[in-house]
């Protein structure tokens, strides 16, 4: 499992400097994870670009709750895609979703065209979808580069055969990223049983909401270890 791919979420810059140390590959980055994240500052972004070297994603949510735009929102999440850009992102994480709960196919595309070239991962927001597969299949014929998924499930423990369904059919047209409660306890058992290549985790310390590098260094110790 040496080839696991292990992406951390972070919201400070002390939390990015710590995992990218602990042998994090790539990081989100975020603001506001306790109401489960919106994009962060502009300023946040460029001061964790100084000082950590590895792929940096930047979560582009303009404001909590469901995943249905109108107009005026998508054109500020332009910008904020745009300024990402500017500031050294390596990639964007987005969703849109319709009413209906399916991908929405058309502010989707509007922020892929804003967002290439950098690479960009559909959130969890597709675990709302009514059909899983069929919003994985709209992503990968829109040109999405991978999908942040828990199998549809609330976790990825108990989504592993959503994971393993997706793996099946769409790998290696998208990447598929398990996240949810990916811990040190469950990562491998998550890996194997599904066949991501990708996860992704950010445990936090009770009360600060810093990121738990000590959990963080355990999760990345056993997946070397099963390799």
């Amino acid at each position: 499992m040496s080839t696991i791919l292990v992406e951390a979420c972070v919201e400070t810059v002390e939390s990015a400097v710590l995992a990218a140390t602990s042998g994090a590959d790539r990081l989100e980055l975020c603001a506001a994870l306790e109401v489960g994240g919106v994009t962060p500052g502009s300023g946040l972004l460029r001061a964790v670009r100084t000082r950590v070297d590895i792929p940096l994603e930047v979560l582009i949510r303009p404001r909590t709750g469901d995943f249905q735009y109108d107009a005026g929102t998508l054109e500020a999440m332009r910008f904020e895609i745009a300024e990402a850009r500017r500031a050294g992102a390596d990639g964007v994480v987005l969703g849109a979703l319709n009413p209906d709960g399916n991908v929405d196919r058309e502010a989707l595309a509007t922020l892929l065209e804003a967002a290439r070239p950098l690479s960009v991962t559909f959130h969890r927001a597709i675990d709302r979808t009514p059909d899983l597969g069929a919003g994985v299949a709209t992503l990968v014929e829109l040109g999405v580069d991978r999908v942040l998924t828990a199998g549809g499930a609330e976790t990825a423990a108990s989504g592993l055969a959503g994971l393993a369904g997706l793996v099946r059919r769409f790998s290696p047209t998208i990447g598929i990223v398990a996240g949810g409660g990916v811990r040190a306890d469950n990562v491998c058992r998550i890996v194997r049983e599904s066949g991501v290549r990708e996860v992704h985790l950010g445990p936090r310390l009770p009360g600060n909401g810093e990121l738990d590098v000590v959990e963080l260094a355990a999760t990345i110790g056993n997946l070397s270890r099963e390799s």
